[in-house]
């Protein structure tokens, strides 16, 4: 999906890698990462998927983010849900 978007097979993959890795961080913590946002502007984000954090702010009635090649996160100082395409994915911290 990466690759169609991007025309670059090398890059896709190198993303589809941060990407994992980055899911994996959140998925045990909060993790520190910088990705492109849709105006063209870097966000620095500090980000969460750990049930035990977010647990208290997940109701069940949202489509994944995935099914529109998007990572969905809790980002932690705006106490909201964030998503980001996968092939703006910049740094992880």
């Amino acid at each position: 999906v990466i690759e169609n978007r991007t025309n670059n097979s090398v890059f896709a993959g190198m993303k589809a890698m941060m990407i994992e890795q980055l899911k994996e961080k959140m998925r045990n913590g909060v993790a520190h990462f910088v990705y492109l946002k849709k105006d063209g502007s870097l966000r620095e984000a500090f980000g969460t998927l750990n049930r035990a954090l977010i647990d208290n702010y997940i109701n069940n009635s949202g489509v994944s983010r995935e099914k529109y090649q998007c990572t969905a996160y809790f980002d932690i100082q705006a106490c909201g849900f964030r998503s980001f395409r996968w092939e703006n994915i910049v740094s992880i911290l």
